[in-house]
Order: structure tokens, then C-alpha cells, then sequence
């Protein structure tokens, strides 16, 4: 049993513009002892046996993750070391197939999602639903690898390249709409610099993104919610819920990525918060951030994450609902909350 936080020592594999930058300062502002490891070498589970917990901020983006971050996190449980994320918290990151599975096992407001593992079903299938629907690749973020596919024809096109071709995993083509959306958005020198690094991007690779698996060997759709302006996403972390609401851009039915927002808690259905907590304390999670979108007012899920971006985007959140669903006007940093709800299972 451990008494107080002086005789925690937790182990930190720092990525800069990650959570670990705020862990970092969490603990160097509370005399937390910490130690800096790297998940990529070796001996990281030498490096780790000394410490009483772990943190890594993995990422869906970078391909050496992908390859072993579940398995490190798995392993270390078995040798009685928390984690964040832990098992529970993670396995289904980026994984929106595998999420389909999880969802619809425990009976959660999934919108309706349709797998197929050869090009024959998914023709069947094709035949004779109806349209549109949207077509998503298991993994990416930011409306990235999401597309709307309004007729049977569109739909056979991407089956047939699914099990043949196949996706990237990252496009430049996707990044680039984005980068020219937030320009067009934001017209500030920021955004303009990223234009240009995307448009090099097109010239020189990035090694990272270029070893990225292929996305390929299945096809998956979602039904298409009509007259949804806006996504909810909210964030539970242990007993606290906060939440934002993205807009949809012009001319286009995905929010994630707009970055156009709202805070006000009033505008956000209690119910959807009580469904987020219910399902956060049914698979034990640390921290999910689920998107909603709604049909007749009924919350629907449309996917969920452990991981977000850092900085203004959830830090201008006015405060947070506790499981009681009562309002507590507080500031919100959710790197804060993480490490603080982790602190307090290792002194457990």
C-alpha cells in the first residue's frame, strides 16, 4: 500500500506537443518523482521495473506505435504495473472496427456500422441497402479517411479498390483540403505556413507517415444521419465529463476537424452525458471522448477515442459534470485530471 505521493516513482515517455508535456509539469510542480523512458528501446521493460506506474500519450499516427503500444501495455499489466492507457482504455484506439464490436456488444447507441471481409458480401450488401451512406477507414483522425458515398455505384468503386489497391493509411490529399479548410477559416500567417508544409509534403516524404500500414482486406460503412449541424464530443475522465461542440464546415456533413465550437453547457442534452459516464464506467476506462450525433434527438455514437489534442480547444471548457450530473464551474485541463485520477490508483 502505498501511503503518499513521496513514495511514487512513475515512468514518462515524453513526445513533445503530447500529454507527457503536462505530466512533466504535474509532477515537477507537485514533487511528483518521475523518470523519463523511451518506449523504443529494447529494455524498456528494464527501464520501467523500478517504477510504481507508466505514461505514454501513444499515437495513431506513428507507425512504431502502432506496432507495439498495446502489447507493451498488456505486458506490463501482467507484471502488476498500472499504465495509462491502460488495456481497457486503449485496446480500441483508432480502431473504429473494432470499436463497432465493443459498442454493439454492450448495447450502446452505435449508428449503425457494416463490415465485410470479402468483395462478394460487401457487393450483396451494396445491393441492396440504401443511400448514402459513409464509408470510413478503421483508422485516422480529424475527418480524415471519412467520405460520403451517395449510390450504389460509389459504393462498389471503394469496395473494389478496398480489397484489391487498398487506402493509405495518411493521405496528403486529405491532409491538404484540410490545411487549405483551416486557412480559408482562420486567415492568419500560422495557417498559411501550413499550407506551404503541406505542399512540400507532396515533394518530400514524411519516412514516418510513408510506413503506415496500407488499409486494405475490408470495407466499412456507417449510416448517413441527415440534418445533423454539429457533433457533441465528450470527454469522461474518471468521475468528471466535459464536452464541446463542433460544427460542420460549409458544403460538407463531417464536424471533427472544423474547428468551429461552441461551450455553453446548457446546450448539451443531459442525456448524452449520462450515456458517455455509463459506458465509461461499464469498460473501466480512464479517459474517452466519444462523438455524438443525434437522430430525432436520440444520442448516437458515431466513434471513440482515449486520446486529443492538447491546449485551447478543451481548456476553454467552462468546467465539468460530475457522475451526479451536477455543474461544477472549474477550470478544465483533462492532462491535469488524467494524471491526478492516476496518482491516486497507484496510492491505492
Amino acid at each position: 500500500m502505498i501511503n503518499n505521493v513521496n513514495n511514487l516513482k512513475i515512468a514518462i515517455h515524453h513526445r513533445k506537443g503530447s500529454f507527457s508535456e503536462r505530466w512533466i509539469k504535474y509532477c515537477l510542480d507537485k514533487g511528483i518523482i518521475y523518470k523519463l523512458v523511451n518506449c523504443y528501446d529494447s529494455n524498456i521493460i528494464e527501464q520501467i521495473r523500478d517504477c510504481n506506474g507508466f505514461m505514454w500519450h501513444w499515437a495513431h499516427w506513428c507507425y512504431k506505435d502502432i506496432q507495439f503500444a498495446r502489447q507493451l501495455i498488456y505486458s506490463l499489466e501482467k507484471i502488476g504495473i498500472k499504465v495509462f492507457p491502460d488495456s481497457n482504455t486503449c485496446w480500441h484506439f483508432d480502431d473504429k472496427v473494432g470499436q463497432k464490436y465493443l459498442l454493439e456488444a454492450i448495447e450502446a447507441p452505435l449508428v449503425p456500422s457494416y463490415v465485410f471481409y470479402d468483395e462478394e458480401s460487401a457487393y450483396e450488401w451494396i445491393d441492396k441497402t440504401t443511400f448514402p451512406k459513409v464509408f470510413k477507414l478503421r483508422g485516422g483522425a480529424s475527418s480524415e479517411n471519412v467520405r460520403l458515398v451517395r449510390n450504389k455505384h460509389e459504393a462498389k468503386k471503394i469496395a473494389r479498390r478496398a480489397f484489391n489497391k487498398g487506402y493509405p493509411y495518411y493521405s496528403n490529399k486529405s491532409s491538404m483540403r484540410q490545411k487549405l479548410w483551416i486557412l480559408k477559416r482562420d486567415k492568419n500567417f500560422k495557417s498559411f505556413v501550413n499550407v506551404t508544409k503541406g505542399l512540400m509534403r507532396f515533394i518530400i516524404k514524411n519516412r514516418n507517415l510513408e510506413l503506415l500500414p496500407p488499409q486494405k482486406g475490408y470495407v466499412y460503412f456507417q449510416d448517413f444521419i441527415p440534418e445533423n449541424t454539429f457533433d457533441d464530443r465528450i470527454i469522461v475522465i474518471g468521475n468528471r465529463a466535459i464536452a464541446i461542440r463542433r460544427k460542420v464546415r460549409l458544403n460538407d456533413f463531417r464536424a471533427s476537424g472544423s474547428g468551429i465550437k461552441e461551450y455553453n453547457p446548457e446546450i448539451f442534452p443531459l442525456k448524452s452525458i449520462q450515456i458517455a459516464f455509463n459506458i465509461s464506467q461499464l469498460l473501466k476506462t480512464q479517459s474517452i471522448a466519444f462523438d455524438f450525433i443525434y437522430y430525432n434527438n436520440k444520442p448516437l455514437i458515431t466513434e471513440i477515442s482515449y486520446a486529443y489534442i492538447t491546449g485551447p480547444t478543451y481548456d476553454d471548457c467552462p468546467g465539468y459534470w460530475d457522475r451526479n450530473l451536477i455543474w461544477h464551474n472549474e477550470k478544465v485541463n483533462p492532462q491535469y485530471f488524467i494524471i491526478e485520477d492516476f496518482i491516486n490508483s497507484l496510492k491505492e
